[in-house]
């Protein structure tokens, strides 16, 4: 079972959910929800079985907003500065390993918003989700321009839209798979673990 505590942010308390591997951890995984969601969504929670079979720490961060019993988000700025108190905690917890942060939809834009600023070494972005449907225009890449390692994994039938790759960007594409990447958990984190593995963040 996860050991779930809460940690005070400058927007209220955080609640955070942590799974070790068996033996020392090669590197902390941190991943947020959903806007609407929680972090016992189906991709999360194989995520993170895959990722601490795997070696990692995994730790899941509730934002104040959802511990407070709200599911309308808060604004991203209120996110961004409970994620980088979360964070800042966290790393203080686990000071020998690198941190790689991650999240599906809102969590992993959150993610890729303070990955420099929290000193992570690589990004996890779940469902990314690239624009509002039907508003390709409001094209939200730049996000995901962290240059740090990023994994993006996204169902082909998404209508918040999939990534193009990039430089430091690489785009798995789950066939058959929307927004909520509900239909292979395992396939999706096998992707996950997959990549953490080809970084050196797993262990072999």
């Amino acid at each position: 079972m996860p050991a779930s505590n809460e940690i005070d942010t400058p927007r209220g308390p955080a609640r955070i959910d942590s799974d070790l591997p068996v033996r020392p951890a090669t590197a902390l995984l941190v991943l947020g929800h959903g806007a609407g969601g929680s972090v016992d969504a189906p991709d999360l929670l194989a995520v993170r079985d895959a990722s601490v079979a795997a070696g990692l720490a995994v730790v899941r961060v509730t934002q104040p907003y959802r511990v407070a019993g709200r599911r309308a988000p808060a604004p991203a700025g209120h996110l961004d500065e409970a994620w980088t108190a979360v964070l800042a905690e966290l790393r203080d917890r686990h000071t020998d390993v690198p941190v790689v942060v991650g999240g599906r939809s809102s969590g992993a834009r959150v993610a890729c918003r303070t990955a420099r600023a929290v000193g992570a070494v690589g990004v996890v972005a779940l469902a990314f989700p690239l624009h509002p449907p039907g508003r390709p225009e409001r094209s939200r890449a730049a996000e995901l321009g962290t240059g740090l390692p990023t994994l993006v994994v996204n169902g082909d039938r998404d209508p918040f839209g999939t990534p193009a790759p990039g430089p430091a960007v690489q785009v798995v594409s789950r066939p058959g798979e929307t927004h909520d990447l509900r239909r292979d958990p395992a396939g999706t984190a096998a992707a996950v673990r997959d990549w953490l593995s080809a970084q050196g963040w797993a262990a072999n």
